[in-house]
C-alpha cells in the first residue's frame, strides 16, 4: 500500500467513525475504499472490522452522559451482541458471501421502517401496556443477537438495525438509544476482531490506517450527534439506510 493509498484509507475512517458514532453504516465507506487499493475482499472486510474497534469506543465514550441508568440492560443485551458477533465472524469465514444478500436488503430497509414509525409505533405500544419492559424482553434480545450475527458477518448498517429494533422495544429517548447502539456496536467489533485475529489472513497495515482515521471521526462524530435533534436524526437514520440498501443492490 502507498503513503497517498494509506491516506485515503484514513479519510475514509474518519468518515466511517463519524456515521458510525451517528447513525451507522461506516463500513459502506472504508470497505470498498481497502478492496479500491487492492486489499482482498475477504481480508479488506476483516481488516476494516478490526481497524473500526477503535472508532466504536470513542463513539461510545462520547455519548457516556447518555449512557447513564443504561448498564443493567447493556450486560444484557450485551451479551446477546457478542454471541451473534461470535456466530457472524465464523459465518464469515466459511459461508458463500452471498447467502446474506437478500436477507441484509430486506432486514436494513425493516430497520428504516421501524425507526421512521418509531414514534407512532411507540404510542400505540404505550396504550396496549401496563409497563415498558425495561430491557426489552426476549422479542429485543433476539433481535440484537440477530443484528451481531449480521454484524459479525459484514456489519454495514448493523447501527441502523440496532437503532430500529431497540428504539421500538424500549421506551426511552432517541438520543439515548443511539449511545446504546454505540456500545453494542463496539462489543460486536471487538468480538469478531478477537476471532479474526486469531484465525483469518488480517492486513495491518489496512487495520491501522482504519483504526487512525476511526478515532478521531468516532470522537467528533459523537460530539455531533448529540446535539443533532430526534427528527433530524431520525432523517438521517433513514437516508443512511436508504443508501446502504443501493450500494448493496447495485455496488
Amino acid at each position: 500500500m502507498t503513503g497517498w493509498e494509506l491516506a485515503a484509507v484514513c479519510v475514509a475512517g474518519v468518515m466511517a467513525g463519524a456515521i458510525n458514532a451517528v447513525v451507522g453504516s461506516g463500513s459502506l465507506i472504508t470497505f470498498p475504499t481497502l478492496v479500491a487499493v487492492g486489499v482482498d475482499p475477504v481480508t479488506a472486510n476483516v481488516s476494516n472490522t478490526i481497524g473500526l474497534v477503535p472508532g466504536s469506543f470513542t463513539a461510545a465514550y462520547g455519548y457516556r452522559v447518555e449512557l447513564q441508568g443504561q448498564r443493567d440492560r447493556l450486560v444484557r443485551l450485551g451479551a446477546a451482541s457478542a454471541l451473534g458477533a461470535l456466530i457472524g465472524g465464523i459465518l464469515l469465514l466459511f459461508l458463500d458471501p452471498d447467502v446474506f444478500e437478500v436477507v441484509v436488503v430486506v432486514l436494513i430497509a425493516l430497520a428504516c421502517l421501524l425507526v421512521l414509525v418509531q414514534p407512532r409505533l411507540n404510542a400505540w405500544l404505550a396504550e396496549r401496556r401496563g409497563r415498558a419492559h425495561p430491557h426489552g424482553g426476549l422479542a429485543l434480545w433476539l433481535g440484537v443477537l440477530a443484528s451481531g450475527v449480521y454484524g459479525g458477518y459484514f456489519g454495514a448498517a448493523q447501527g441502523v438495525l440496532l437503532i430500529g429494533l431497540i428504539g421500538i422495544f424500549l421506551d426511552d429517548g432517541l438520543q439515548r438509544v443511539n449511545a446504546a447502539k454505540n456500545v453494542l456496536a463496539l462489543l460486536v467489533n471487538a468480538v469478531a476482531a478477537v476471532l479474526f485475529t486469531v484465525v483469518a489472513d488480517v492486513d495491518w497495515q489496512a487495520v491501522a490506517g482504519v483504526a487512525l482515521g476511526a478515532m478521531t471521526g468516532g470522537f467528533l462524530g459523537a460530539r455531533l450527534g448529540r446535539r443533532i435533534p430526534a427528527p433530524v436524526l431520525r432523517g438521517v437514520i433513514v437516508c443512511v439506510g436508504i443508501a446502504a440498501i443501493i450500494v448493496l443492490v447495485y455496488g
